[in-house]
């Protein structure tokens, strides 16, 4: 097999496999990358079994073929060559010869017999506004939860459902101390598997949320099995979807209840950034006062100090004097891009609900704590 390629383009393509490939290297095969050359266009595929990544890039083909190399030096040798036509060739026994103006590189290379097969996916008509994805994966991504053993919370759960007649795709996670909702209307008739619902992989999430910052256009879905793809017209992203019971969120999302407080949004951030600050270094604790237009911060930590802001505010619900941990509230706060927001409180024990003001398909649970 032999092609050659703009150095920036296969740049670009090496990139974006980097935080797919298997990086424990229990399998060989799958620390590398196949790369196909093939009707002028040469086809990097990546996977770590769980996800896997397939695009097609313009490139002069003179010998079809295909080999795998290892993803991480193939990389590391391109991002350093200078700016100029790259030729690639693989020779017998697998090896890999790259040469760019007055640099060459040999390679030991696998067997492509060897590399997993990519799963072929039916991709329907369910095309998504790419915006819609971005906004729903930044809203809900932070509130993952990373521990292992709750593997059916360790990614986002999707499905689609009817809301007044308009097709309402929503995307929610927890990881049982906060939880994020978002749902936003579509065009697409979504088929019976959105409905039922599903869990995306945290890994596989994070790289739809990367592929999402490469493309111009509106992405396509697919279902097949147990597997989700997105794609485009040159690229394809495959995951599995995480096996478990994801829990009833409708259960934890609190009523609104009497105790609203309309807050300005950057006002309350940047309070419990500084609040925080003397806050305990493990819980982040800070305690929220509210009484009528006010909301009092305090913080204490007795090896450091304490600290005490009022922001002023719109309420007049029951004063009440509730604990959070201040890092939960900031990253939901972080992403809400709207001026205020709407704090809702039943009492000094039960969950706060946040939503943008003005936006009723967004919501933020978190639990309380004792301070």
């Amino acid at each position: 097999m032999q092609f050659i390629i703009s150095r920036d383009i296969f740049l670009n393509g090496l990139m974006k496999v980097q935080g797919i490939v298997e990086k424990k290297h229990t399998i060989p095969i799958l620390a590398n990358v196949l790369i196909e050359a093939k009707n002028d266009e040469i086809t990097i595929t990546a996977t770590d079994l769980e996800v896997g990544l397939k695009s097609r890039y313009k490139a002069k083909v003179i010998d079809e073929g295909k080999i795998t190399v290892s993803a991480k030096k193939m990389f590391e040798i391109i991002k350093e060559l200078p700016d100029k036509e790259i030729n690639f060739n693989s020779k017998s026994n697998f090896w890999v010869e790259v040469k760019c103006h007055k640099s060459i590189f040999n390679l030991v290379g696998l067997s492509p017999d060897e590399f997993p097969k990519f799963p072929d996916i039916q991709l329907g008509n369910s095309s998504i506004i790419k915006s819609n994805l971005s906004e729903m994966i930044e809203k809900t991504l932070f509130s993952v939860s990373s521990d292992e053993t709750k593997f059916n919370l360790t990614g986002i759960f999707i499905k689609s459902k009817k809301v007044n007649n308009e097709n309402k795709l929503v995307f929610v996670s927890t990881d049982g101390h906060r939880l994020s909702l978002i749902k936003r209307t579509i065009e697409t008739q979504l088929d019976n598997k959105y409905s039922e619902g599903f869990i995306l992989p945290k890994k596989g999430i994070i790289e739809i949320k990367k592929l999402l910052e490469t493309m111009d256009e509106n992405i396509v879905m697919g279902i097949s099995d147990n597997n989700f793809s997105i794609s485009n017209n040159k690229t394809t992203l495959i995951m599995r979807m995480v096996d478990g019971e994801f829990p009833d969120y409708n259960r934890v999302i609190p009523d609104k209840g009497n105790n609203s407080a309309i807050i300005d949004k950057n006002l309350f951030l940047h309070a419990l950034k500084r609040i925080s600050i003397l806050s305990s270094e493990k819980s982040k604790g800070v305690k929220l006062s509210l009484n009528k237009d006010s909301l009092v911060l305090t913080s204490s930590n007795p090896e450091i100090g304490d600290a005490k802001e009022e922001i002023e505010i719109a309420y007049s619900g029951d004063d009440i004097t509730i604990g959070f941990n201040a890092k939960y509230i900031i990253e939901i706060l972080q992403v809400i891009k709207n001026e205020n927001i709407i704090f809702n409180l039943k009492d000094n024990i039960s969950p706060g609900r946040i939503n943008p003001e003005g936006d009723e398909d967004h919501i933020s649970v978190i639990m309380p704590m004792r301070l």
